[in-house]
């Protein structure tokens, strides 16, 4: 594995405002999916979190983006995702979203375990250990 996931996205019509740039709200949309695809080919089904001892799930507790610069329409951008930090019940990632070499925008996030019902959880050990390993792979 890599110390940085890498996932690329194409910014089409419907992620842009009428001037053609990329609306704000959607740069979350496309760190969601940098997420999703970093946990898939970490080999954890969120379906079976979903499904399994009463279901649980990461849920975005915080975020803090900075936007440096615009995407528009047709940009192909790749979001890198590391993680951070690892606790008992909370992963914290950065997330940057580029155009070839650009900086556009900087998201650090703070992922909570929790139940369906809403309360916080222990991470897995299993799971755990597998955002520890990113982790110990940067330094």
């Amino acid at each position: 594995m890599s110390e940085v996931h890498r996932f690329s996205i194409r910014v089409y019509y419907g992620d842009t405002d009428a001037g053609g740039i990329v609306y704000h709200s959607n740069y979350l949309d496309f760190a969601e999916r940098a997420r999703t695809e970093l946990v898939r080919e970490m080999g954890i089904s969120q379906r079976a979190m979903l499904e399994e001892g009463g279901g649980t799930a990461f849920a975005v507790r915080s975020a803090t983006v900075d936007f440096l610069r615009p995407a528009k329409l047709d940009d192909l951008l790749e979001v890198e995702t590391e993680v951070v930090a690892v606790g008992g019940a909370s992963v914290e990632l950065r997330q940057i979203i580029r155009r070839n070499a650009t900086e556009l925008v900087r998201c650090d996030v703070r992922l909570g375990y929790i139940t369906l019902a809403g309360k916080p959880a222990r991470i897995p050990a299993g799971i755990k250990t597998l955002f520890e390993h990113r982790i110990r792979e940067r330094r």
